[in-house]
């Protein structure tokens, strides 16, 4: 496999790397949250993904839960 590190890899690898993780997600939201811009910062060099995931479990881990209803919350995987 391949290194997904930035010093590895071009913005158009980036973008194909984050295009390809995200998609079994919908529409790209998830709870709220534009998966799409909460990658911006991994394409355009400034911040790795580790860092972008530690951040976002920092800042939300424990807090998305699902409700028993029709409609599941959360993250729809296709």
């Amino acid at each position: 496999m391949k290194s997904l590190l930035i010093k590895d890899t071009t913005v158009d690898e980036r973008m194909d790397i984050v295009k390809e993780a995200l998609k079994g997600f919908g529409d790209g939201e998830c709870e709220g949250i534009d998966m799409d811009d909460m990658y911006d910062d991994y394409i355009f060099g400034r911040k790795e993904l580790a860092e972008i995931h530690m951040e976002f479990s920092q800042r939300l881990g424990g807090s998305v839960r699902a409700e028993h209803s029709e409609r599941p919350s959360g993250c729809s995987m296709n």
